[in-house]
């Protein structure tokens, strides 16, 4: 059975989400993060996964990471070093070499995504395809799930800009896997992505 990795960094202000405190500022973007970090967790623990795990930023002593181990079970997890690429990549592999199924990696703040998509997402792994992604409308993706591991999928990939979701599909069909994706999802990162969460009432406790 497939498991859940979130990546999760400490609710810091001036820590955490840059282009959504240049927006908002750091307090207030601090605030939303945690917020959306939070939904997350509760989205994963009411799928199907074998277990949930935080991989966590800076390390795991955030009072916020150990209050949702104690109530929600999770796991928790260093954040590997790197750029994002090796982050996520590190974090995968380790996780599939400690486990007996597949992972799923998921991020934090993605407050459209819901337990259908993440069931759908661990379903596909399940089946038997090589990856999932979810795709996010700004040329990213909100998840990526591994049968095993492939470092080449997050290796000069130009993050954070429309050309991810592109990329990863191309490493994909190189490496001649059979992938499934989710429907299209909407993250926070600017300003103006937060205000549209919030007038589509994404999040259970908005800021």
């Amino acid at each position: 059975m497939a498991e859940i990795l979130i990546f999760a960094r400490a609710p810091i202000p001036g820590a955490c989400k840059s282009r959504l405190s240049r927006g908002i500022g750091t307090v207030r973007a601090a605030r939303v993060y945690r917020a959306m970090l939070i939904q997350t967790v509760e989205t994963a623990v009411g799928t199907g996964a074998a277990g949930v795990h935080l991989v966590c930023a800076p390390d795991t002593r955030h009072p916020l990471f150990l209050q949702l181990r104690r109530r929600f079970g999770c796991c928790l997890h260093r954040q590997p070093r790197g750029d994002l690429g090796q982050r996520m990549h590190r974090a995968l592999t380790g996780q599939l070499r400690r486990g007996a199924g597949p992972v799923l990696l998921v991020g934090s703040d993605c407050p459209s995504l819901n337990v259908a998509d993440l069931d759908d997402a661990l379903a596909a792994l399940n089946a038997g395809h090589d990856a999932v992604l979810g795709p996010t409308e700004d040329g990213g993706y909100a998840l990526v799930g591994l049968r095993s591991p492939a470092a080449r999928l997050f290796r000069g990939v130009t993050w954070s800009t429309p050309r991810v979701i592109g990329q990863t599909r191309h490493r994909l069909r190189r490496l001649g896997w059979r992938w499934q994706e989710t429907r299209p999802l909407a993250d926070v990162d600017h300003s103006r992505d937060w205000y549209r969460a919030r007038r589509a009432g994404w999040l259970d406790h908005p800021d």
